[in-house]
């Protein structure tokens, strides 16, 4: 791989298909019809998308039996899972937030890769979890350890959702990919921000300089779309406390897009947020800060709440967890700070 144990794309978990039938087509079953037109994918699989309603022609769901017709627009989304050899199981605790038949909800701690990868092969989240389904005999988990549906960071904590089976994966997949999954993450960013409230639009690619960065391009010519909805909680004056709603899933959307904004995360060495970017000049306050940096030791990032429709019930559910204890004393000393100096926190 050409990127660090740090770049978990969300976007490579799937792969989406648009197909122009032919005018000479002859009728043929779907199943089959992707099948010779979809490189490495079996047609166990192209059947589990159609029983997700993952399969549309014309725009409609469709199921695997559907014969073809001429000039039919088929559009797919699969499952495109990560190259994964071997998950060892491991005696790794797990916060299990939600737990049934089809899905798994984590709160992944901040440090804890989500699946193994260049230097990181063991003691990532999904050998937590085949370690965890091992020990509680979870039987209905059908590769031992979770199909991935989205991704956080290593150093973001916060909710991560698992499907137990391929048609869960599936399901689950579909909503992702139409950006119909309810995610809420909190921030803590460099600077005041002008607006209570605000949304960043960009193009989010990798660097052309460093590609283990993500950027933004202006231009909308290069890296895809990525929407991030923004409202202020709290400000302390030189920080301020954000929460943030994805309307897509771009790999370090949020990151990216308070880089590009000109307000960092607080303590994001990668996108520049690990300097001292506003406040006094001071030799107090800069050794405040400097605590600070060593008490949230990674970008003050947290995946809050989660909502998305349950694969098999089809009921809404909604899920919501608390600040690590890290971010929480981060924001207690940034508001006893606001307070002592005086700073509007409203």
């Amino acid at each position: 791989m050409d990127f660090d144990k740090d770049l978990e794309r969300e976007e490579e978990l799937y792969e989406h298909h648009r197909i122009v039938v032919d005018p000479g087509q002859h009728p043929e079953r779907i199943d089959k019809f992707l099948f010779n037109r979809i490189i490495n994918v079996s047609r166990n699989k192209i059947q589990q998308a159609a029983k997700a309603g993952s399969i549309l022609v014309n725009q409609e769901a469709v199921k695997s039996n559907y014969k073809v017709k001429p000039e039919d627009i088929i559009t797919v989304v699969l499952t495109h899972p990560p190259r994964i050899t071997d998950i060892l199981p491991e005696d790794i605790p797990v916060e299990v937030v939600y737990e049934d038949n089809d899905v798994i909800i984590i709160n992944k701690p901040a440090g804890m890769v989500v699946h193994p990868a260049y230097a990181n092969f063991d003691g990532t989240l999904l050998n937590a979890l085949s370690g965890y389904f091992k020990k509680n005999n979870r039987t209905e988990v059908e590769n031992g350890f979770g199909y991935l549906v989205h991704r956080i960071d290593k150093d973001t904590s916060g909710l991560l959702l698992v499907a137990k089976n391929e048609l869960a994966q599936t399901v689950l997949a579909k909503q992702f990919f139409d950006h119909s999954v309810e995610r809420i993450y909190y921030a803590l960013v460099w600077g005041d921000l002008e607006e209570e409230e605000g949304t960043i639009e960009g193009h989010i690619g990798r660097h052309p300089k460093d590609r283990r960065e993500m950027t933004v391009f202006e231009d909308g010519s290069t890296g895809k779309q990525a929407i991030t909805h923004y409202k202020v909680l709290e400000r302390f004056g030189y920080v301020t406390l954000v929460s943030c709603q994805l309307e897509t899933g771009r790999t370090h959307q949020i990151r990216a897009h308070f880089r590009y904004l000109g307000h960092p995360l607080f303590n994001d060495e990668k996108y520049g947020g690990s300097e001292i970017l506003k406040g006094t000049t001071f030799t107090k306050y800069k050794q405040f800060v400097q605590n600070c940096f060593k008490m949230i030791p990674r970008q003050a990032l947290h995946a809050k709440t989660l909502g998305f429709i349950h694969p098999a019930t089809k009921k809404k559910l909604n899920f919501d967890s608390s600040l690590p204890e890290d971010l929480q004393n981060v924001l207690e000393k940034w508001r006893n700070y606001a307070l002592h100096k005086g700073i509007d926190e409203a």
